[in-house]
């Protein structure tokens, strides 16, 4: 049986691809981010996953608003990174498991999620911008993908719920695959940030920090907010974190957190997260306590 062995979380910011494919992780302005990548790619190198699930959106790249879909699942052998406009990058094309893909698929389906399902499309900064500080890639990656994007951008959107609602699917699904594979769930995006309009640059350090607090621990309180909640909490922007939803329902009531970096040098408080399952150590548990009362 295919089980998974942890989530993560993560910005996928383009100019994180831009940074590190022009070499700059040791840069004084980018090393706080890739130094917070640095132990979640130890993780992965140590528990060494077959496969990760992975939660993004894309950005008008391979669907555009003619007919922009809910929710979208990569079926295929190989997908390649999408040329944004920047040259193609020297990164190899994702692969995939295309039996474990397609079960996925089915599952869903019978679970009542209505997908659409693409091939060899390209996938862009939505998932290839992270993807090379989780995983080394030379001469190919360690592993296989299963795309599945989130519509964030054109309404109506997903909810927050829904989504939720998704990655739980997504976990029956990936448990009732006969073959032994372990899975990491990876969901995407924010987290605070507005790139566009009169609050064009505005974050919310305090929100992010509460948001984490409650997808650790209380995630159906952010399934009940609305998209107007969470853009007025963190910024047209961050209605990407309904992405996040999908990942935590993916996972089972209780989880720990592993590590996390929060780093704000630009537009986007980019963020990565590593959870396992599990309680926190009692001493964490009440110090999120206090400061759920406070």
């Amino acid at each position: 049986m295919a089980k998974i062995i942890g989530c993560i979380g993560t910005s996928h910011v383009p100019t994180i691809g831009v940074a590190y494919d022009k070499g700059r992780q040791n840069d004084p302005a980018w090393a706080p981010l890739f130094e917070g990548y640095k132990p979640v790619a130890a993780w992965l190198a140590e528990k060494k996953p077959d496969v990760l699930v992975f939660f993004y959106n894309d950005h008008a790249t391979t669907f555009f608003f003619d007919m922009y879909p809910t929710f979208a699942l990569g079926v295929g052998k190989e997908f390649p990174i999408a040329d944004e406009g920047a040259g193609l990058r020297n990164l190899p094309s994702i692969k995939g498991n295309v039996d474990f893909q397609a079960h996925i698929a089915e599952s869903l389906v019978n679970d009542e999620f209505d997908l659409t399902i693409f091939q060899e499309k390209p996938i862009d900064h939505g998932c290839a911008s992270p993807l090379p500080l989780l995983w080394p890639h030379d001469p190919d990656w360690p592993g296989t993908l299963v795309p599945i994007a989130i519509n964030v951008l054109q309404f109506p959107l997903p909810t927050a719920r829904r989504c939720y609602k998704l990655g739980q699917a997504v976990r029956r699904a990936i448990e009732s695959y006969p073959e032994d594979l372990k899975v990491v769930v990876v969901g995407t995006g924010g987290l605070s940030h507005q790139i566009h309009g009169e609050r064009a640059g505005f974050n919310n350090e305090e929100w992010d920090q509460e948001f984490l607090r409650l997808l650790q621990f209380e995630p159906q309180k952010l399934t009940e907010m609305t998209h107007a909640d969470y853009v007025r909490l963190g910024g047209a922007e961050s209605a990407e974190q309904i992405m996040w939803l999908a990942m935590r329902g993916a996972m089972p009531e209780k989880i720990r957190k592993i590590h996390q970096n929060c780093y704000l040098a630009t537009t986007t408080n980019m963020t990565v997260v590593l959870y396992e399952e599990g309680e926190e150590p009692a001493q964490q548990a009440s110090l999120v306590a206090a400061h759920a009362t406070a």
